[in-house]
C-alpha cells in the first residue's frame, strides 16, 4: 500500500493536463475582459457595417 501511495505522489502525468486547463481558463478570462471592455466600440463598428451594407443593397 505504501508503494502505491508513493508512486501516486510522484506521478506527474496529470499535472500537464491541469496546467493546460489553467492556461486555457486564463486566456478565456482575458478574452472576456477585453471583449467586455471593447463591447461599445465593437457594437458601433458592426452597426456601421450593417448600415453600409444595407445602403449598398438598396442602391442596386
Amino acid at each position: 500500500m505504501t508503494k502505491f501511495i508513493s508512486r501516486f505522489a510522484k506521478d506527474e502525468s496529470g499535472a500537464t493536463a491541469i496546467e493546460y486547463g489553467l492556461i486555457a481558463a486564463l486566456i478565456a478570462v482575458a478574452l472576456i475582459g477585453v471583449l467586455t471592455t471593447m463591447s461599445g466600440s465593437l457594437k458601433a463598428t458592426f452597426d456601421r457595417i450593417s448600415t453600409d451594407l444595407t445602403k449598398a443593397n438598396s442602391a442596386k
